[in-house]
């Protein structure tokens, strides 16, 4: 049933590609910590940026969205939650500050991942935290229309005796330190998404599960650079790789190595970001030319809101006052007057 007997993984031949995306990783691991010293400046942006988009991008892929101009207020804590939807983007950062505050390597469990749903879903809906009492079947919406069933995950009855299974291969696999931990990692979170162990939340919590195993195992790169933003760029990839390898699973008869290969491809891409960022942003003022940046790399015309979305890290003040100074500069114009006025770049 589970991908996750690691003495069956520990025996499979890992492709070239596969080992070429671990070393990878594996390296860039070893320079965060050269990244992080590098330009606290900088650092200390790509923090606030990355838990704005991880907040914004989970729960966008799952269709719980927010009006632009609430997102920062209500991620950063100076807005309270109007509604559902802002209480489970709320949730969420919640969930990311107690990963990232933890100051020791955290064991998983059943438990710890009810609280991690908890969390995600605002605490407000009756069965946050707790296991799903219906069947439930992963749906997927054709062009035309009509609805198809892509995956039947694990039943009520089976669900709890498959997380603790599923939890405690993952501990013993720790333990023997026999299977490279990224794979590991990988292979829980695949086989936790096909369990698919609550009624509503699975995918926040399997990116959440993400960053919490990532962090145990010291790859930092979650914390500066949304992986989830990454896995919305790219979801139609993750859903077509999701429905590939889940062929069989139930008989453990399924292919894991499009998986990981995804899921490697997802880590090396954040750490590659990392340090573009890192190293070619100057020191100061870090935020202003964030701004500056992203103003200067549109290609079409483009609005106020457009760039808060963008460079959430950044208030709208600061971004009004990069604007008027390129203005100055004669490098970007405004186009239309009001809420919906759009600017442009100069081409000179």
């Amino acid at each position: 049933m589970l991908s996750i007997d690691y003495k069956k993984l520990a025996k499979l031949s890992i492709p070239m590609s596969t080992s070429w995306l671990l070393g990878s990783c594996m390296e860039a691991r070893g320079q965060q910590e050269l990244w992080i010293r590098q330009k606290p400046e900088v650092i200390d942006v790509l923090r606030e940026q990355a838990i704005i988009q991880s907040v914004e991008s989970s729960n966008r892929i799952e269709g719980v969205t927010i009006p632009a101009d609430r997102l920062r207020p209500v991620v950063l804590g100076k807005a309270k939650p109007r509604d559902r939807s802002e209480e489970e983007l709320a949730g969420y950062r919640q969930a990311l500050n107690w990963i990232f505050s933890r100051k020791q390597s955290i064991t998983i469990t059943p438990d710890l991942i009810k609280r991690l749903h908890a969390f995600a879903q605002g605490g407000l809906s009756g069965d946050a935290g707790e296991w799903k009492k219906r069947n439930n079947e992963i749906i997927e919406i054709l062009p035309n229309g009509e609805r198809k069933i892509r995956f039947v995950p694990t039943s009520v009855n089976d669900t709890p005796r498959a997380m603790d299974i599923l939890c405690q291969n993952y501990r013993d696999a720790e333990v023997d330190n026999l299977f490279p931990p990224l794979l590991l990692i990988g292979t829980f979170v695949f086989d936790f998404l096909c369990i698919h162990p609550f009624r509503d939340g699975n995918g926040r919590v399997s990116r959440l599960i993400t960053t919490l195993l990532l962090e145990s195992s010291d790859f930092r790169v979650g914390r500066y650079i949304s992986m989830e933003r990454l896995v919305e760029e790219s979801k139609e990839e993750y859903y077509r790789i999701m429905e590939e390898c889940s062929h069989g699973w139930h008989e453990g008869k399924n292919e894991i190595i499009p998986w990981w290969n995804y899921f490697l491809s997802i880590v090396r891409r954040a750490y590659n970001e990392f340090k573009r960022q890192v190293e070619s942003i100057d020191a100061r003022p870090a935020k202003s030319d964030l701004v500056r940046q992203t103003i200067l790399s549109q290609v079409e015309q483009f609005t106020l809101s457009d760039l808060m979305t963008q460079v959430p890290s950044a208030s709208p003040q600061l971004i009004k006052k990069v604007l008027a100074d390129l203005k100055k500069e004669n490098k970007v114009r405004l186009t239309g007057r009001g809420r919906g006025a759009q600017w442009e770049i100069v081409v000179l």
